[in-house]
């Protein structure tokens, strides 16, 4: 657990008091005993909170749903998972044998909820401020480098604002087909834009995320893309 410290203060600039708050963080379910779920929902509530602020000073004009956007966009699992991965947060954690074949280290959701777990315990080590100059250093570049509040939002939102910015009625969306198990269900979706004359589908593991695949072909198509 020394070297997984050490890895912790050259990353996060963090020194543990407690090891055994690191060793719980860093141990998924699988392994048995203490793990970070706990800590992963401490986490969570400290990174929202550290970035609303940063959101909030780094962008002094930005209105509150332009800021909710944009923190949405720097705390969801994709994001998580690649700072996770840059990281190399996966080399550290302790997996059960069957996680560990599986390749559970390198899985999206347990480096981001790894990673908010890691958080939480930088929390109860070294109190808020510890966390969130962890955060600002996870988290300084990317704030710099976010997309406009407008190419944030998803595209059935867009899609929307594009037809009732020119007098058109909303798109229809019809599920297709459902198929797969009832755990891994996949949903094909239909985007129908009569006034346009415009229809597309999209696919996903969710229908929202069809939806949205759907609405993006669509707009895509009314915008000449």
């Amino acid at each position: 657990m020394q070297h997984a410290a050490d890895w912790i203060a050259r990353c996060l600039g963090h020194e543990f008091r407690e090891p055994a708050l690191l060793e719980t963080a860093l141990t998924h379910r699988s392994a048995g005993g203490r793990n970070y779920e706990r800590l992963e929902f401490l986490g969570d509530a400290v990174l929202n909170c550290v970035v609303a602020v940063m959101l909030f000073r780094e962008y002094p004009e930005a209105e509150e749903g332009e800021l909710s956007r944009f923190r949405a966009t720097l705390v969801n699992e994709g994001t998580l998972a690649e700072i996770g991965a840059g990281l190399d947060l996966g080399r550290w954690l302790r997996l059960g044998g069957g996680e560990l074949k599986s390749g559970g280290h390198r899985r999206t959701s347990t480096l981001a909820d790894a990673l908010e777990g890691l958080l939480g315990a930088i929390y109860l080590d070294g109190g808020f401020a510890a966390a969130s100059a962890a955060i600002e250093r996870l988290y300084a570049s990317r704030l710099g480098a976010l997309p406009s509040a407008a190419e944030l939002k998803d595209p059935k939102t867009r899609l929307q604002e594009y037809l009732q910015g020119h007098g058109h009625p909303l798109p229809r969306y019809a599920v297709l087909r459902v198929s797969g198990e009832p755990h891994e269900q996949r949903f094909v979706v239909s985007c129908t834009v009569t006034a346009l004359g415009l229809a597309a589908e999209g696919e996903g593991g969710s229908r929202r995320k069809a939806e949205q695949e759907a609405a993006q072909r669509v707009l895509e198509a009314a915008l000449g893309g």
